[in-house]
């Protein structure tokens, strides 16, 4: 693996809220301090952190809390969400002024877009911000996905760096790692925790984990092992991560498995488990329970 500028553990971080739906600053503090220990980066205001709920202002504000408590130790990535293209540039700027680093932009989602408009989004932001941009393809929310053609075209733009692809699909994965491992301008982030090891092994650059949240240190690890082709230690840890994550993913919709990572968190004394509208806590009992599975991993890790 080339010693590209963006690599490693790239954790989609939660946003921490207090009950009245306020960012929970001192959790910012306590979750970027708990990140920055274990060497991995947070992406801000992605599908974890709630990024379409945020306001612009809360968006700021948790961009440079997240600034002030990283030190510049780890790098700061933004993400960006929305449908008024204007916005989104001054958002961007807004971000990029406060000390992001990259900012890692969805596609707009309220029309379908062909293949074309796709490309001319892209670049046209590319063009309009100061700050670094990757693609952030997840099908999954937005509906569509990038065409790995159009992907191909966008490689060569000066100003976008990268792509976060959260598509469950190893086989497009593959093709597109084949055209961007030797790029020294450009990354691959896989975006499908399940798939870490295998796309290491392949070639990606980096992964982005939601459940680095809980166990920063475990991704760490199997990224370090999968660059230093411990192939079996990869394997083995991300079995170990999977059945991790399961327990606030298995059996649950993508909100209701974010209220039940926060649960984890908060045994660990990094944030509470408030939700913004139009997602909500998970039952008493729900929590309870999951506590107190998150308490069991911890003491035998």
């Amino acid at each position: 693996m080339k010693n590209k500028k963006y690599k490693g553990v790239v954790v989609p971080m939660v946003t921490p809220f207090t009950e009245h739906g306020d960012i929970d600053t001192l959790a910012v503090g306590r979750i970027i301090e708990f990140l920055a220990q274990n060497d991995v980066a947070p992406l801000l205001l992605g599908t974890t952190g709630e990024g379409n709920s945020v306001s612009r202002n809360d968006g700021l504000l948790l961009v440079k809390e997240v600034v002030k408590a990283a030190k510049r130790r780890i790098k700061v990535y933004a993400g960006l969400t929305g449908n008024c293209f204007a916005e989104q540039i001054d958002q961007a700027e807004a971000y990029t002024k406060a000390g992001a680093d990259v900012i890692v932009a969805t596609l707009p989602t309220y029309y379908a877009l062909t293949p074309m408009q796709m490309y001319q989004y892209y670049c046209a932001l590319a063009d309009a911000i100061t700050s670094p941009l990757m693609l952030y393809n997840i099908k999954a929310t937005t509906h569509m996905s990038i065409p790995i053609d159009m992907i191909g075209l966008m490689i060569d733009h000066p100003n976008i760096v990268g792509l976060k692809d959260s598509e469950r699909d190893l086989m497009r994965m593959k093709e597109i790692i084949s055209f961007t491992r030797d790029r020294e301008d450009f990354s691959f982030f896989c975006g499908c925790a399940a798939l870490s090891a295998e796309t290491l092994a392949l070639g990606a650059d980096g992964i982005v984990p939601s459940g680095g949240n809980f166990i920063p240190h475990l991704y760490a690890q199997l990224y370090q092992a999968a660059v230093n082709g411990e192939t079996e230690k990869a394997a083995h840890l991300q079995q170990v991560t999977a059945d991790i994550c399961s327990v606030y993913q298995k059996d649950r919709t993508l909100g209701e498995s974010l209220a039940a990572l926060k649960v984890m968190m908060q045994t660990l004394g990094l944030c509470d488990p408030w939700m913004l509208m139009p997602l909500s806590r998970l039952s008493k009992e729900e929590e309870e329970i999951i506590a107190q599975k998150a308490k069991n991993l911890a003491s035998a890790q």
